[in-house]
């Protein structure tokens, strides 16, 4: 497949680019088709591991997120869309499938096959992407059961939910006392707030409501029991209730969820910029550089930093107007993958790997784990090279149904996108420095509305019209 049936970014830095091209074309290998076994672009998106071909939810969703800018290419929907075929009568949906089996994948650490809750937050990109209006209405159903399934089991007298710390899948992490974690019952937050939002998109007042109750009550409950006021933080609580002490990157689901306040949220970015918390070289480690399990060595969970744990919070740091940080960080992460990419010194070649070490280049270890990382780990890294390389590097953020596209950037540099499909429009962005000065020149098959906002200078919205047509940023 030619990297040119993909939208072609401009960036100054060359290297981001060829990573943005080379990752697109290394998809490819990775669908499969169920029935036959065999590669087929149509099929479902799977990392084939020891012989086998595990669906994951985690994964799945997150995937949905950059191949969104696949121009429909590959199906962001298909492997969300096999798990909610798999939805039981009760209306469980496990975290693993066997593909080959149909099966689902059970571990003795998480013997419900729970999974973070995030289908309704996939599904509301999905729209903005699409505007696939109907889709919401048929998956609705699916997701309403799902929500039902976790609430009714998993939630406990204090309003919180109790379940396995393995359901995040940060398995090796020393959150083994961790019975309510934060990062479960900030993702049913997530999802019960991105229910609601699809509850008004369908204009059923009922649902949006009822999912908004359900929202401000997880959040309530989260601030009033989680919430550390010394230290600034968020923490697990144990069987009895109590905070644990550990600092995990899971806290940042909150901000996700926008469950601090401004002032909350300030303390939990000034851990992000510090050495001694998560302010490391390589942002952001998966433990608290001042835990005494931190490992610079990654050991997995006790210090690796993971693609999908850095789109998470970069997204949250966007929740909180905190863009030029978040394209600092953006940026930065994508430096320790392209370092990721060299021969390490006995001459390995590189690639892109499932995590990286958290004060220097390479890939990390994990105690007792061979294969981590894993190897060419497309399903999370296209996150990094692809989602945050178009919307907080280049800066970028599309709403089809609202006609919308957002560039959000601290400064004019050269940069941009070429040949972005928005359903039947295809679209061109970019800006250049001309002897008239910075000139943004586009091109649309549609009139659509683009607003400039230049942090802290300018910003302005301005329609569109379909064909090509430029402007003068100094006289805007």
């Amino acid at each position: 497949m030619s990297k040119h049936d993909f939208p072609q970014i401009h960036f100054y830095d060359q290297d981001f680019v060829d990573i943005y091209n080379k990752t697109w074309s290394w998809v490819s290998p990775y669908w499969f088709n169920p029935k036959t076994g065999e590669q087929d672009s149509e099929g479902l998106f799977v990392y084939p591991e020891n012989d086998k071909k595990i669906l994951n939810q985690f994964e799945s969703i997150f995937s949905s997120f950059f191949l969104v800018y696949s121009n429909r290419n590959f199906d962001p929907c298909q492997n969300i869309d096999y798990f909610y075929a798999r939805q039981e009568e009760n209306g469980a949906i496990r975290c693993k499938y066997d593909i080959d089996t149909n099966q689902p994948v059970i571990s003795a650490d998480n013997p419900d096959g729970i999974g973070l809750p995030l289908f309704a937050w996939a599904e509301f990109n999905l729209f903005h992407k699409s505007a696939n209006k109907r889709r919401i209405k048929d998956v609705m159903p699916y997701l309403q059961k799902y929500m039902t399934w976790l609430d009714e089991n998993y939630k406990q007298e204090n309003g919180l939910y109790a379940v396995p710390a393995s359901v995040s899948t940060m398995t090796n992490a020393p959150r083994e006392a961790a019975v309510y974690p934060i990062d479960f019952n900030a993702c049913m937050a997530i999802n019960a707030s991105y229910m609601s939002a699809l509850g008004d998109i369908l204009n059923d007042k009922d649902l949006s409501f009822q999912y908004r109750r359900m929202y401000f009550s997880i959040k309530t409950r989260i601030n009033s029991l989680m919430w550390n006021n010394d230290t600034g933080f968020y923490y697990d609580l144990d069987k009895d209730g109590n905070q644990l002490s550990t600092k995990t990157i899971a806290a940042y689901w909150t901000m996700l969820a926008e469950i601090p306040n401004a002032d909350k949220a300030d303390r939990l970015v000034e851990h992000l910029q510090d050495e001694n918390s998560f302010g490391t070289d390589h942002p952001f480690p998966s433990l608290s550089a001042d835990d005494p399990h931190f490992s610079e060595e990654g050991n997995g969970y006790n210090g690796s930093v993971f693609p999908a744990f850095n789109f998470m919070v970069i997204k949250g740091l966007e929740k909180y107007g905190q863009y030029e940080y978040a394209r600092e960080c953006a940026i930065r992460h994508l430096y320790f993958i392209l370092e990721g990419l060299l021969p390490n010194e006995e001459k390995v070649p590189g690639d892109l790997f499932e995590a990286y070490l958290p004060t220097k280049e390479g890939k990390p270890v994990m105690d007792g784990d061979n294969l981590f990382p894993r190897k060419r780990y497309l399903l999370t890294a296209g996150l990094s090279t692809i989602a945050l390389m178009i919307e907080n590097i280049i800066g970028l953020s599309i709403s089809l149904p609202r006609k919308t596209v957002d560039w959000i950037i601290p400064n004019l540099e050269i940069m941009g996108i070429e040949n972005l499909s928005l359903k039947r429009n295809l679209i061109t962005i970019l800006s250049n420095k001309s002897s008239r000065g910075w000139e943004i020149q586009m091109e649309s098959e549609k009139l659509y509305y683009f607003t400039i906002n230049i942090i802290d200078q300018k910003k302005k919205t301005l329609p569109i019209p379909s064909g090509k047509c430029s402007m003068l940023i100094d006289k805007l």
